[in-house]
């Protein structure tokens, strides 16, 4: 696996993880169905959970090609930033777009 295929391929799966949680309406984790929609609590526990799942996929991909380099607070402050820029897109599309009821 080349390094670019291998960004990209993060990149792809950081945005689709981020999404996944606006974009499941009545399921936990998108396998465990919930009797009522999700809240707003729970939706940001499933960012942050699926930021840290992204997470390790990105320190396999790495440890695979080499050597793991050392991450300080910074990197984990963008790519955190990043990650909920990513999720923008379903945020708009489950909290600001007018849906028919």
């Amino acid at each position: 696996m080349t390094s670019s295929f291998s960004v990209w391929l993060v990149l792809a799966v950081a945005l689709l993880a981020a999404n996944l949680p606006w974009l499941s309406a009545n399921r936990l984790f998108v396998f465990f169905p919930m009797a009522r929609p999700k809240p707003l609590a729970l939706r940001l526990v499933e960012l942050v959970v699926y930021y840290f799942v992204v997470g390790g996929l990105s320190l396999l991909i790495e440890q695979h090609a080499g050597q793991i380099a050392p991450q300080g607070w910074e990197f984990y402050a963008i790519t955190g930033t990043l990650f909920v820029t990513l999720a923008f897109p379903g945020f708009v599309y489950r909290y600001l777009l007018k849906h028919p009821r």
